[in-house]
């Protein structure tokens, strides 16, 4: 089972990742060319310092107005992103199985980083259950996405530590692994791939068109 996991099951993940990140932009891309009011009101200059802004803690209002959610939204993703790329076990995978090797980060960092994205998980699931503006657009799919987003973390932290029987642990960290990559291009995870088109399309309507900023 791990062997068939660890090969075959990965690279399904993999190929459904890419595969449906790529339909999913161009059919992005496509729908812009139709709609007659995007491509022409795109502006460079209004769009990338709208993203710069936003990608920035506290560069927007609504980010000051709300200190909390954004710390724990900027420390969620910043390690969310970092932590599968460069812990050491992830690491070691990509040395043995294609020549490829780059920096990996200590395991108490990883450990540190791991648990902020849990964290984060709880916070958010938390958030939709009881902030009223938040509960009334949720339904069940997307905390079940919450717990998807995390069962990685979770899992690899059990495996880590060996509290749990280790082998099927693992097993299971690889499988929510691939289900994770999976969900991104069909489910809302897939604001990963529409982020900086549209805060560049927000950007180019408030600042070419109306004159005014988004943040």
């Amino acid at each position: 089972m791990y062997e068939f996991v660890s090969g075959p099951l990965v690279w399904v993940g993999f190929l459904g990742l890419f595969v449906g990140s790529a339909y999913k932009l161009s059919r992005m891309f496509r729908e812009a060319h139709r709609e007659k009011s995007v491509i022409p009101t795109w502006d460079a200059r209004s769009g990338m310092r709208s993203v710069a802004h936003w990608v920035v803690p506290f560069g927007s209002r609504n980010m000051r107005l709300h200190p909390v959610m954004t710390i724990v939204s900027f420390a969620f993703h910043f390690c969310l992103l970092l932590t599968p790329l460069f812990i050491m076990g992830h690491a070691v995978l990509w040395e043995g199985s294609w020549g490829v090797s780059w920096w990996s980060m200590p395991a108490w960092l990883a450990d540190v980083m791991t648990l902020v994205v849990i964290a984060g998980g709880v916070f958010f699931f938390l958030r939709r259950l009881t902030a009223p503006e938040v509960r009334r657009v949720s339904a069940l799919t997307d905390f079940l996405l919450v717990l998807l987003v995390i069962s990685p973390f979770v899992t690899g932290f059990l495996a880590h530590q060996q509290w749990l029987p280790y082998r099927p642990t693992l097993i299971l960290h690889i499988v929510c692994g691939v289900l994770w990559l999976v969900a991104i291009p069909f489910t809302r995870l897939s604001h990963m791939l529409y982020f900086f088109f549209s805060r560049s399309y927000m950007g180019s309507e408030f600042g070419a068109v109306r004159n005014a900023r988004d943040w």
